[in-house]
């Protein structure tokens, strides 16, 4: 019997990233009816990175970190979450379809969030920020399907674009030219979602955030920005 590779084992449905579930086989079909059928990779990372990014809202508050909140199939069906559901959804989605995937953890400073998200962080530094890589043409990229096109537009943030062969992190500047987020830590990558790791560490570090063992404070990230809640 011919040993498992590295790239069988980054194919693999884990009890995060179940690929083998509906709701991320849905996923993949309403992107790809044809499992993207005579497409490159690079071209069904790109069309699942776009409905990840867009399909997704990115909210930090309301957030649910247990470990059923955090399986692919519940971000999908929940249909929001901050940079760590989202990556774990896309990692699910690109081993639906044939890529190898990994999670990628680091902290970052970020340096526009809103006031209230800073007190309940704790300052600017946020722990475990997280995206996915992928092994496209031989090549393993970052990407970071994460901050969604409409609180680009409203924290005047360049949307992140992905072209299938670069990095795709975040841009270091906003629109008007001010410093955004900067990766100063790296955790390393991860074949499974490290759950002990990365959400014992974000309640080490940001105790406030929490408003119980397993959920964020109540909030929008679109109220932060307006002053009033906008529909996503």
């Amino acid at each position: 019997m011919t040993a498992p590779t590295a790239g069988d084992r980054l194919l693999r449905a884990t009890e995060f990233l179940d690929h083998d579930s509906d709701a991320v086989q849905a996923l993949v079909h309403r992107v790809l009816p044809d499992g993207g059928r005579g497409m490159s990779d690079i071209e069904r990372a790109r069309a699942l990175y776009y409905e990840v990014r867009d399909g997704i809202h990115y909210e930090v508050y309301g957030a649910d970190l247990s470990r059923e909140g955090l399986k692919a199939s519940s971000v999908i069906e929940r249909g929001m979450g901050f940079c760590v559901h989202k990556s774990i959804v896309y990692a699910a989605a690109m081993r639906a379809v044939g890529v190898p995937s990994r999670l990628y953890y680091g902290d970052v400073r970020n340096h526009l969030a809103s006031p209230k998200l800073e007190e309940l962080m704790g300052g600017r530094v946020f722990t475990f920020h997280s995206l996915t890589t992928l092994l496209l043409e031989g090549k393993w990229v970052k990407v970071t399907p994460v901050f969604n096109a409409l609180l680009c537009r409203l924290y005047k943030i360049k949307p992140l674009e992905f072209d299938g062969r670069g990095d795709s992190m975040y841009h270091p500047y906003d629109e008007e030219g001010r410093r955004h987020m900067e990766f100063i830590r790296s955790h390393g990558e991860f074949d499974d979602f490290p759950y002990d790791l990365v959400v014992g560490g974000i309640r080490r570090a940001h105790p406030r955030l929490f408003e119980s063992r397993d959920t964020t404070a109540r909030g929008s990230l679109v109220a932060d920005a307006t002053g009033q809640d906008i529909p996503a």
